[in-house]
């Protein structure tokens, strides 16, 4: 599996993915899934993947020759929408192919990308491209874009990333992201591709491979575990029982009602003592008291 996130900021683009691939506890192996298409001065667009490797791999290598039927290319497309298309094409064209073959064995047709980049002419745009060819863009409203085991690095990103966030922030942001997944699912895993982009560039101004040697990633790591820790153990503990105007951080309050739902015991089995079972005990005195 993997994790790549991209992120389209007023300030430009970044992108993050990690390079594991899993086809079993004991096929484990180190494929970079972001790819570069770079022409200075004229354009810059990254392709992310994750998905079936061969499938990605074709998508790839297509894309980069693919030329459709009104002559454009991802080289020369005039924007970036017309390179998403053409991409799509590559999508379709490999699923055509290939498709029917790895059905007969079992095989899903699954990628899942993301493309971003800059054309001379425009602002820097964002893409999430799915199996079928078809595209979204990324707008105000959202955005960054994950694929892979996206769930255990959103949080931060909810909470952080806004289009103002600056460059360097989002890269923090999403390194921090990228701990939290590599924490939390094997199937995630170093060394990690990191690209960030500044708007107008038009060729990659800062990018790094990170490993479990590079000093700012370890001490991402080692910072935002204690830091969560320390807040996590800031925060009070909840008062259980009490009235919220006597107390602060009341869980449950003397007024409240709220009981469990109570599977009811069968009959060949007997209640447990008065010690082991108080609530069942005082409720069976309540009810004789009204009677």
């Amino acid at each position: 599996m993997t994790y790549c996130v991209g992120m389209r900021l007023d300030a430009g683009l970044v992108f993050l993915s990690d390079s594991r691939t899993n086809a079993g506890v004991d096929q484990v192996g180190t494929f970079r899934k972001m790819s570069v298409f770079e022409n200075s001065g004229d354009r810059m667009m990254v392709l992310m993947t994750a998905g079936n490797l061969s499938i990605s791999q074709s998508i790839r290598e297509l894309l980069s020759e693919h030329v459709c039927t009104d002559g454009q290319s991802i080289w020369t497309a005039s924007n970036m929408y017309e390179a998403a298309r053409i991409l799509g094409d590559a999508v379709r064209t490999v699923y055509h192919r290939d498709a029917k073959a790895l059905g007969e064995f079992g095989i899903d047709f699954n990628v899942s990308i993301i493309f971003g980049g800059q054309i001379k002419g425009e602002r820097c745009r964002l893409f999430q491209i799915y199996s079928a060819g078809n595209f979204i863009e990324s707008h105000n409203e959202n955005t960054y874009f994950q694929v892979g085991e996206a769930k255990y690095g959103k949080p931060i990103l909810d909470r952080v990333v806004t289009p103002a966030t600056p460059l360097d922030e989002a890269a923090k942001c999403a390194l921090i992201s990228m701990d939290s997944t590599l924490r939390s699912n094997i199937s995630v895993g170093l060394p990690l591709d990191l690209l960030v982009y500044e708007t107008d560039s038009l060729a990659v101004t800062r990018f790094v491979t990170i490993d479990e040697k590079n000093q700012y990633f370890q001490m991402i790591r080692n910072t935002w575990g204690r830091q969560l820790k320390s807040v996590f153990e800031a925060i009070d503990d909840p008062v259980w029982d009490a009235s919220p105007e006597v107390h602060d951080n009341v869980l449950s309050s003397t007024n409240m009602h709220s009981k469990p739902v109570r599977v009811a015991l069968p009959n060949h089995i007997h209640p447990a003592s008065v010690e082991a079972a108080p609530l069942q005990s005082l409720a069976q005195q309540f009810t004789t008291s009204q009677h």
